[in-house]
């Protein structure tokens, strides 16, 4: 049976870039696509699938607090996403390695709200670090 306080908030969710704790981000999401080729093999009934190239994508959003991401650019940088639950099994930290951003967000607010920023990004890699096991 299901521990209910062992469910990870995003609360305890951090972002890293450049070792620096990036407060004002308050979403993190990353995903890794990978391209299957489809095989047609003599005397098989079903498709078989050979795993091709990867592609991760990402985003993250939050306040906006400098004008960091614009000096930033399009160099490439990693990003640590760590995941720290105090009720949790453990936590879990996940670098995305060489990372570029789709585009450069230079403008965007409305008179009395606060001003947010969501840059989407492109990574070529990725190393967990420290894994959430079940003890």
């Amino acid at each position: 049976m299901l521990d209910p306080t062992k469910a990870i908030l995003g609360t305890f969710g951090q972002a890293f870039i450049g070792g620096v704790w990036q407060t004002n981000i308050n979403h993190l999401e990353a995903n890794v696509e990978v391209e299957k080729r489809e095989l047609k093999l003599s005397g098989m009934t079903w498709s078989a699938f050979k795993m091709g190239i990867k592609k991760g994508t990402g985003t993250m959003s939050g306040y906006k607090i400098s004008s960091a991401m614009i000096e930033q650019g399009f160099k490439k940088f990693n990003i640590i996403s760590r995941l720290d639950d105090p009720e949790a099994y453990g936590f879990e930290r996940i670098e995305l390695e060489n990372c570029m951003v789709d585009k450069v967000q230079l403008a965007n607010w409305t008179a009395g709200e606060e001003v947010t920023d969501e840059t989407q990004f492109t990574f070529e890699g990725f190393t967990l670090h420290d894994k959430i096991e079940i003890s």
